[in-house]
Formats: C-alpha cells, structure tokens, sequence
C-alpha cells in the first residue's frame, strides 16, 4: 500500500521511538481513499473480501498506518480533492501550533489509474490528451493523471526549512469548475504577501486544463503579481496525483529548499507572458508559496521558508 509505504519510510527518517508514536497525532490528505482498491482491484490493491468493506471508506489508509505504526494520538482524514495533501499540510500546522500535539505524521495518497474513475474524469472534460503535460500553452486541454503517496513526520519543521504560513478560503462558485476571474484565492495571496513579503517562487496548481490555466492567469493579475517571481510547475514531471499532489510537490519543495535551491521546470513548458520558467534549479532567495485547488473552488496556501 503507498500511504503505507510512504509513512514507514518517514517515521523512520525522523527516528520517532514507539512512545513517540503512540502520542502523535495523524492526518491523511486524500480525495477517494483507497476506492481503486474495491472500484478495480488487481493484485497489488488488496484485492481481499476481508477488505472489501474498508476499502470503501476514505479513512482505510489512515486506519492501516496507524495499526501498522501504532500511531495513537489525533487521527484525521482530509478529503478536499485535489487540495487534500495541502490541507492535510496545513491542519498539522494548526495542531503544532495550538500546543495540542508535539508529532505529526502527514500522508497523503491518491491511486486514480483505473478505469471507471478515468471514465469520471473524462466524461467531465478534464483528461488531457498529451502524455506532454504543458499546463499554459495554447495547446493544452487537461490534465495528465498519475497515481501518487507522499509523507512527512513533523515535530517544529523540516530542519531548515518551516512552514511559515497556511490559509484556505472557498469560492463557492461550481461543483466542479474554477471562477473565470480566478476566484477568491487572489485573498490568499495577500494575505501572505502582506505578512512574508512577494515570493520568490511560486509552485502553482497548474493541472493543465483550459479553465485552470485561465483562472490562473487571473489570479496572479487580481494579487498584482511581481515580475521577479519565479513559477515552478512540478505535474510535468509526474502528472497530476490529484489529492496527493499537495503534499507530495510540497516534500519536493522542501527538499530542494533544504539545499537553498529552487526545482527546475521540464523544458519547453510555455509561460504566460511575463512569467519566469526556469528549466534549471536555481537559488532559493525569499519565501516561497505553494498552491493547490480542490473541485468545487476550494484554494489552499501554503509559505515555506529557510531559516538559515
């Protein structure tokens, strides 16, 4: 199982002992749980009767890594869509910082590759047709799908690297589209802007459709956008992990951030006008922001920054 997979993984990383685990709290970022596993099972996704019934429910993942690790504390599922993994991110922020727990353990997974749930996809009009996922081109038509887990065991931060800010608000606009004008996350980026200064870099949602990528551009022209920033599209790269996506382009992040670098862009990907895409890495200079949109306009922010 990946969140299974995933979670061993960090908790071994940041060393937690058996009492250290027991107390802390878990949150799990994901938009269907494990439905792949009873929608179309086919070895590899638990393709038991004795799971059959859990593997309808979105809490399945957490379940098994809490059994698995005995994590005992605070345990949460967030199931936002496509915002899940950062909204996951950013709950454990809260938890920290309210005093209430002194671990979290972060997952985040989603395993969209089967076929019914691709159909849904479809049918909505939101699977591109290129494998070449280039999410501001003229071109583009929809997102490229890729299955995805990711975990991070937080105590005070990621060494050098904290998470310095976290803010969701909600359009209320469609099921499933994004406002024409870009929505209310033009909000968020003020928000952060007025405490942390313009980001240096900008990790967007960038999933690839038409409607994204013109909601998009209207965001950063409503939060009047600094010409200096950066932009780093990371589903290039993988394709879009949906609930996963947060939380797993946020580990990259990081990871890169830890080396006072910023992940380079896939080359040929065409910016809007005015925009920076580096296709090499850079230097991280400033605070960075990391976005992500659920269905239904749900937009989540998320600031990272170096400490040293």
């Amino acid at each position: 199982m990946a969140a299974l997979h995933v979670a061993k993984e960090a908790v071994a990383m940041a060393g937690w002992n058996e009492g250290e685990r027991e107390n802390a709290a878990l949150i799990v970022g994901t938009s269907r749980g494990n439905a792949a596993g009873w929608l179309d099972p086919w070895p590899g996704r638990r393709p038991f009767k004795l799971m059959a019934a859990s593997n309808t429910i979105h809490s399945e993942p957490a379940t098994a890594v809490s059994i698995e690790l005995g994590i005992l504390g605070e345990n949460h599922v967030v199931a936002s869509g496509c915002s899940a993994g950062l909204d996951a991110l950013g709950l454990a922020k809260l938890l920290l910082d309210s005093g209430s727990v002194e671990r979290v353990l972060v997952v985040a997974v989603d395993l969209p590759l089967v076929p019914k749930l691709l159909d849904n996809y479809s049918a909505s009009g939101l699977l591109g047709t290129s494998t070449e996922l280039d999410p501001f081109s003229a071109d583009t038509d929809g997102f490229t799908p890729g299955e995805g887990a990711a975990a991070i065991a937080l105590s005070a931060g990621f060494g050098k690297i904290v998470l310095s800010h976290f803010s969701n608000n909600s359009d209320g606009a469609d099921p499933v589209g994004v406002p024409k004008d870009g929505g209310r996350t033009h909000l968020l980026l003020e928000k952060a802007i007025s405490r942390f200064g313009e980001p240096a870099a900008i990790c967007p949602h960038s999933t690839g459709t038409r409607i994204q990528a013109r909601a998009e551009r209207k965001i950063f022209e409503n939060a009047a956008r600094n010409p200096a920033t950066t932009f780093h599209l990371l589903k290039p790269y993988f394709g879009h992990t949906v609930g996963a996506s947060g939380l797993l382009e946020s580990v990259i992040l990081v990871r890169f951030m830890q080396d006072s670098r910023l992940p380079p862009n896939l080359p040929g990907r065409t910016p809007p006008s005015g925009w920076q895409f580096p296709d090499e890495a850079i230097l991280c200079r400033g605070p960075v922001f990391k976005l992500a949109h659920g269905m239904g306009g749900h937009n989540a922010l998320a600031v990272f920054q170096r400490t040293s």
